[in-house]
């Protein structure tokens, strides 16, 4: 299990929403090390999308997927963690499902977070959900993964 070797990703953004996008990531990312997490991963390409952020909880056991919604404040606007489909929860699970399995990390307490970026007036407004996302399910399918090749899952 190597926690440092996530690879980030490089793209230069290429419109206003992805400026925006990214400079709510940083955000995001300064947030949570503020909060004792250790950023592990950016913009974490897999072949089913993107990861956000990858970090380990203030634990240094709990490995933390982190969907970062960015928007710019506006009055009576959708919040931005309400955009978080159930599309996107279904994505988010496959893609920590790829990750914990990939990584070696099935043996570890595993969650998926939101973290809510709001800009006003170049400041940004942070709200953190901690397990927004019902991540037991991806144990679950690694464990009937496992017991359906003849292994053992693993507790």
């Amino acid at each position: 299990m190597r926690l440092g070797s996530l690879l980030t990703g490089g793209r230069a953004p290429v419109d206003d929403r992805h400026r925006l996008g990214r400079r709510g990531e940083k955000a995001a990312a300064r947030f949570l090390r503020r909060k004792r997490y250790r950023i592990i991963g950016r913009n974490v390409r897999l072949a089913m999308g993107e990861v956000d952020l990858v970090a380990l909880a203030p634990d240094r056991r709990t490995i933390v997927i982190v969907e970062v919604k960015t928007r710019e404040q506006e009055p009576g606007g959708i919040p931005p963690e309400a955009s978080v489909t159930g599309a996107k929860r279904r994505t988010l699970l496959t893609l920590t499902e790829l990750l914990v399995t990939r990584n070696g990390w099935t043996d570890r307490p595993v969650r998926i977070d939101v973290v809510s970026v709001r800009w006003s007036e170049g400041k940004a407004q942070i709200e953190h959900f901690e397990d927004a996302v019902e991540a037991p399910a991806v144990r679950s399918s690694i464990g009937a993964r496992r017991a359906s090749r003849g292994r053992r899952p693993r507790a």
